[in-house]
Protein backbone atom coordinates (compact mmCIF):
# COMPACT_ATOMS: atom_id res chain seq x y z
CA UNK A 1 0.00 0.00 0.00
CA UNK A 2 2.70 2.28 1.14
CA UNK A 3 4.19 1.59 -2.81
CA UNK A 4 1.68 2.45 -4.32
CA UNK A 5 1.36 5.83 -2.61
CA UNK A 6 4.76 6.82 -3.55
CA UNK A 7 4.05 6.12 -6.59
CA UNK A 8 0.60 8.21 -7.22
CA UNK A 9 2.90 10.66 -5.35
CA UNK A 10 5.48 10.44 -8.08
CA UNK A 11 2.72 10.69 -11.02
CA UNK A 12 1.82 14.03 -9.68
CA UNK A 13 4.79 15.56 -9.45
CA UNK A 14 5.09 14.53 -13.07
CA UNK A 15 1.43 15.10 -14.71
CA UNK A 16 2.87 14.04 -18.38
CA UNK A 17 4.05 10.81 -17.21
CA UNK A 18 3.21 7.73 -19.37
CA UNK A 19 2.10 4.47 -18.45
CA UNK A 20 5.00 2.76 -19.48
CA UNK A 21 6.60 5.79 -17.18
CA UNK A 22 5.01 4.64 -14.29
CA UNK A 23 5.76 1.10 -14.52
CA UNK A 24 9.46 2.02 -14.95
CA UNK A 25 8.22 3.85 -11.40
CA UNK A 26 6.83 0.75 -10.16
CA UNK A 27 9.96 -1.35 -10.70
CA UNK A 28 9.10 -2.71 -13.94
CA UNK A 29 5.92 -4.70 -12.70
CA UNK A 30 2.16 -4.35 -13.68
CA UNK A 31 -0.41 -4.40 -10.95
CA UNK A 32 -1.90 -7.63 -12.07
CA UNK A 33 1.80 -8.98 -11.29
CA UNK A 34 1.64 -7.13 -7.90
CA UNK A 35 -1.97 -8.49 -7.35
CA UNK A 36 -0.46 -12.24 -8.31
CA UNK A 37 2.26 -11.69 -5.99
CA UNK A 38 0.34 -10.67 -2.81
CA UNK A 39 -2.18 -13.46 -3.57
CA UNK A 40 0.41 -16.60 -4.13
CA UNK A 41 0.73 -15.78 0.23
CA UNK A 42 4.37 -14.17 0.31
CA UNK A 43 3.72 -13.31 4.14
CA UNK A 44 7.05 -11.56 5.54
CA UNK A 45 8.28 -14.05 7.63
CA UNK A 46 7.88 -13.46 11.36
CA UNK A 47 10.90 -12.17 13.51
CA UNK A 48 13.25 -14.42 15.37
CA UNK A 49 12.28 -14.47 18.93
CA UNK A 50 15.18 -14.21 20.59
CA UNK A 51 15.83 -15.44 24.36
CA UNK A 52 15.43 -13.38 27.14
CA UNK A 53 18.61 -12.19 27.98
CA UNK A 54 20.00 -11.91 31.68
CA UNK A 55 21.56 -8.76 31.44
CA UNK A 56 19.51 -7.39 34.39
CA UNK A 57 17.47 -9.03 36.60
CA UNK A 58 13.18 -8.73 37.05
CA UNK A 59 12.18 -6.01 38.99
CA UNK A 60 11.32 -6.54 42.45
CA UNK A 61 7.68 -6.27 43.65
CA UNK A 62 6.83 -4.51 46.36
CA UNK A 63 6.79 -7.00 49.79
CA UNK A 64 3.15 -6.88 50.87
CA UNK A 65 2.40 -8.56 54.58
CA UNK A 66 -1.31 -8.76 55.37
CA UNK A 67 -2.52 -6.81 58.72
CA UNK A 68 -3.56 -7.98 61.68
CA UNK A 69 -7.42 -6.02 61.12
CA UNK A 70 -7.60 -7.38 57.34
CA UNK A 71 -11.18 -9.48 57.52
CA UNK A 72 -12.73 -6.58 59.73
CA UNK A 73 -11.08 -3.93 57.37
CA UNK A 74 -12.07 -5.37 54.05
CA UNK A 75 -15.45 -6.10 55.37
CA UNK A 76 -15.78 -2.42 56.54
CA UNK A 77 -15.23 -1.72 52.64
CA UNK A 78 -17.85 -4.06 50.99
CA UNK A 79 -20.24 -2.95 53.25
CA UNK A 80 -19.14 0.97 52.43
CA UNK A 81 -19.14 0.48 48.55
CA UNK A 82 -21.86 -2.22 48.44
CA UNK A 83 -24.40 -0.76 51.23
CA UNK A 84 -27.53 -2.24 52.42
CA UNK A 85 -27.41 -5.15 49.49
CA UNK A 86 -24.85 -6.79 51.40
CA UNK A 87 -25.89 -10.55 52.43
CA UNK A 88 -26.22 -11.51 55.89
CA UNK A 89 -22.47 -13.02 55.27
CA UNK A 90 -20.36 -10.02 53.24
CA UNK A 91 -17.90 -12.56 52.08
CA UNK A 92 -20.51 -14.13 49.42
CA UNK A 93 -21.04 -10.82 48.37
CA UNK A 94 -21.01 -11.31 44.42
CA UNK A 95 -18.27 -8.99 43.12
CA UNK A 96 -20.78 -9.12 39.40
CA UNK A 97 -21.33 -5.45 38.70
CA UNK A 98 -17.62 -4.29 37.55
CA UNK A 99 -18.34 -0.65 38.54
CA UNK A 100 -18.68 -1.99 42.23
CA UNK A 101 -15.42 -4.73 41.80
CA UNK A 102 -13.18 -1.56 41.09
CA UNK A 103 -14.50 0.56 43.79
CA UNK A 104 -13.85 -1.85 46.13
CA UNK A 105 -10.38 -3.19 44.80
CA UNK A 106 -9.34 0.41 44.05
CA UNK A 107 -10.31 1.02 48.07
CA UNK A 108 -7.99 -1.68 49.36
CA UNK A 109 -5.12 -1.19 46.84
CA UNK A 110 -5.35 2.21 48.41
CA UNK A 111 -5.44 1.44 52.20
CA UNK A 112 -3.00 -1.69 52.39
CA UNK A 113 -0.66 -0.49 49.13
CA UNK A 114 -1.29 -3.73 47.56
CA UNK A 115 -3.47 -4.30 44.23
CA UNK A 116 -4.61 -6.85 42.57
CA UNK A 117 -3.22 -7.81 39.30
CA UNK A 118 -4.95 -7.90 36.04
CA UNK A 119 -4.09 -10.94 35.40
CA UNK A 120 -6.13 -12.27 38.29
CA UNK A 121 -8.67 -9.77 38.52
CA UNK A 122 -11.26 -12.75 36.64
CA UNK A 123 -10.68 -14.50 39.86
CA UNK A 124 -12.22 -12.01 41.83
CA UNK A 125 -15.80 -12.97 41.93
CA UNK A 126 -17.10 -12.78 45.64
CA UNK A 127 -15.95 -10.70 48.11
CA UNK A 128 -14.35 -13.84 50.01
CA UNK A 129 -11.83 -13.89 46.90
CA UNK A 130 -10.71 -10.64 47.94
CA UNK A 131 -10.11 -11.66 51.48
CA UNK A 132 -8.26 -14.98 50.35
CA UNK A 133 -5.87 -12.41 48.17
CA UNK A 134 -5.00 -10.04 50.39
CA UNK A 135 -4.52 -13.10 53.06
CA UNK A 136 -1.54 -14.66 51.56
CA UNK A 137 1.99 -12.27 51.93
CA UNK A 138 3.82 -11.33 49.38
CA UNK A 139 8.10 -11.59 49.39
CA UNK A 140 10.07 -8.43 48.16
CA UNK A 141 12.67 -10.51 45.98
CA UNK A 142 13.29 -12.61 43.69
CA UNK A 143 15.31 -15.56 43.10
CA UNK A 144 18.19 -14.01 41.54
CA UNK A 145 18.53 -11.38 44.85
CA UNK A 146 17.69 -14.21 47.26
CA UNK A 147 21.19 -16.09 45.51
CA UNK A 148 22.90 -12.22 45.75
CA UNK A 149 21.97 -12.02 49.38
CA UNK A 150 22.59 -15.89 50.31
CA UNK A 151 25.72 -16.72 51.81
CA UNK A 152 27.54 -18.27 48.98
CA UNK A 153 30.97 -20.24 48.73
CA UNK A 154 33.68 -17.86 48.33
CA UNK A 155 34.28 -18.27 44.67
CA UNK A 156 30.82 -17.30 43.47
CA UNK A 157 29.22 -14.06 43.62
CA UNK A 158 26.84 -12.12 42.25
CA UNK A 159 26.84 -8.88 40.74
CA UNK A 160 24.09 -6.99 38.35
CA UNK A 161 26.04 -4.32 36.17
CA UNK A 162 23.93 -1.66 34.63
Amino acid sequence: MAAVRALWVAARRQPGLSPAGLRALWGGHSRKEEREVEADGAVPDKEERSEPSLIQPPPRRRSYIPPEDLQSCLESHVRKVFGPSVPEDWQQAPLQENRLKHRLLARLAAELGHAVPNSQLHRMRRAGDVLGFYRSPVRDSTKIYELAAAELPPNLKIIWQQ
